[in-house]
């Protein structure tokens, strides 16, 4: 067995372009060319699938314990549904307005169907809340 020196474990970007090229592999041989295993005193490596699943979690971003993001702020998830508010008012929260990357005076035409609402953005993409 020829010695291989060990790397240290991706994370990021860079683990989910790493996953992406080594498709052809099964999983314990992706979570050992990205870094994610250790190697016994007697010489025998050990593939870590627990930390190499966490780093695939964290590195697309979803957040299974519950804890703040990265940029300290909470707050829900979107769910893609809204309520009328007591004063009338359909309130867009930002998780949607980030997630479309829209910006402040970003501007919307609105069309108003039998059973629907169409945002159309005035630079031409369309939106639909229903």
């Amino acid at each position: 067995m020829t010695k291989k020196k060990k790397i240290e474990p991706l994370t990021g970007d860079t683990l989910l372009t790493k996953v992406k090229e080594l498709e052809h592999l099964g999983k314990e041989e992706k979570a050992k060319e990205c870094g994610y295993y250790t190697v016994t005193k007697n010489g025998i490596e050990r593939v870590n699938m627990m930390k190499f699943l966490n780093a695939l979690i964290d590195a697309e971003g979803i957040q299974l314990d519950g804890k703040q993001s990265n940029n300290g702020r909470g707050g829900r998830s979107a769910s893609y549904r809204i309520s009328v508010q007591s004063n009338g008012n359909l309130l867009i929260g930002s998780a949607y307005t980030k997630q479309m990357d829209l910006k402040p005076g970003d501007e919307f035409e609105i069309s108003l169907g039998r059973k629907h609402i169409r945002l159309k953005q005035i630079d031409g993409d369309d939106f639909e809340d229903e």
